[in-house]
Parts: structure tokens; sequence; C-alpha cells
């Protein structure tokens, strides 16, 4: 037996091959991803929620209500919940002015209306008619001839302050009051046979049953934005321990 023949025997063996699912590093390296993946979904879930509801983001339009502020944000979360919730058509193409209403007719390939075609548009989906005779009313460049609602802007400010106006008008039963109260799924009742999708209309969609507990943390959001972070309940509280202060 030679030098090198006696020096090759005496080599350790090789360590064993690993087994099963981490024996391929590509598999590992995708499964690695998909977790880190996951779990930035969940922190972008519990700190920006309106990152992955994009039809939550924050209004254009500066001051107003902070309660009917998240109702319409929670309205848009049902209704246009896409990326450019202002831009989006019925059926969720997308224009690229918003000088005036598109008065776009898209078609509707599904639910109860299907055959028929919707000028609804924007981020509240307002139909040519309704934004038209809304607009007369509140648009901030409105004129005494309800004609030139036509022509009137549609950009997203003008289309925030048109529905805030709408909806602090006395038809829906003073909304805000009821909002203060927590009556919020009284409220998306109220509002259904105008938003279709808000969970008691005919047009249902996945968003519909998450509504109150969206709106709840939107209102959240929206009394911090105005330098009131107290619930409803909390300023209940507060006048009743102002009360019994006050008493002899």
């Amino acid at each position: 037996m030679t030098a090198s023949t006696t020096a090759s025997s005496e080599l350790p063996a090789p360590p064993p091959e690993p087994q099963g699912f981490w024996a391929s590093r590509w598999r590992a390296r995708i499964l690695l991803s998909v977790l880190a993946a996951a779990l930035m979904l969940l922190l972008f879930w519990l700190w920006k929620p309106w990152l992955l509801l994009p039809g939550t983001r924050p209004l254009v339009m500066q001051g107003g209500d902070p309660y009917l502020r998240a109702l319409m944000r929670t309205i848009s979360a049902s209704e246009s919940n896409v990326l450019r919730p202002y831009h989006v058509l019925h059926g969720g193409d997308y224009v690229g002015t918003l000088d005036r209403h598109p008065n776009r007719c898209e078609s509707i390939g599904q639910g109860p209306n299907r055959g028929s075609c919707s000028t609804a548009a924007g981020r509240y989906q307002l139909l040519y008619s309704t934004w038209l005779e809304l607009a007369s009313r509140h648009h901030p460049d409105r004129t005494d001839d309800p004609l030139d609602a036509a022509n009137l802007s549609f950009a997203p400010a003008d289309q925030d302050i048109v529905v805030h106006a709408w909806l602090q008008e006395p038809r829906w039963g003073h909304l805000s009051d009821q909002l203060r109260r927590g009556q919020v799924q009284s409220v998306l009742r109220r509002l259904s046979g105008t938003w279709t999708s808000l969970g008691y209309g005919i047009e249902n969609n996945s968003m519909s049953r998450e509504l109150p507990k969206v709106y709840k943390m939107l209102l959240d959001d929206e009394l911090s934005r105005a330098g009131d972070t107290q619930s409803p309940s909390g300023n209940a509280k507060e006048k009743g321990r102002a009360a019994n202060a006050a008493r002899p």
C-alpha cells in the first residue's frame, strides 16, 4: 500500500447532505422572502391602514366635521378602494383630467343592473345627474344658473366639499349627531340607497362587512388630526365628572 493510498483512506467522510424542504436553498429563500413580506404587510396594516386600503386615504379638502370626514373615507373604502379614487370611473378605468365630471357611461358587468351603464365617477362614485344637482347647490364656484354646474370643476377638493355639504343636509337626519352617538350601522343603512355597497344595499362587496370597524379606525385618525383625541364615550365621562364636581 502506497503512502498516498494510506492518506486518502484516513480523510474524514463528507457531512451528510441535508434532507427535506431545506435541502433546496432557493426554496428556503422563497419561503423567507414570503414570510418577510407578510410581516411587512402586517406592520403596514397596524400602523398605516390606508396603505392597504387606498380608498381610506385622507381627504384633500381641509377642515370640516371629523365625524363626517371619517364617514366619507369609509364610503370610499367600499365605493372606490383604488390608488387614485378621485379619478376612477365605474368599472375601474381612470380619467386623466378632472376639469369637469367625465360623464362617461361605463358598462355594468355584474350585479342586478348588469347590461346597463353607469356614469358614476370619482371618489364617491357620483352619477352625472347627481353631481349636477349637488354642484349647483354646494360647489364653491357655483352660480345662480343651475345649468352652469356642467362646467364646474370635478377636482378632488371640490368632490370632497360637495359631498361633505350634502351629508350635512337635514334630509339625512343629522348624520353627524347620529355618528357622535355611535350609530354607525344606522347611518350606513340610511345611506345604502345612494351608495349600494355599504352593507345594506344591492351591491355589497368584500369591504361591506368591515365598514363599521373601518369607520372607527378612521374616526380615531380624524379626531387625532383635529386635535380631539377623546372618543364620544370619553367626552360623556368627562361631562359626568364635571357635573359631579360642580355639585355641593
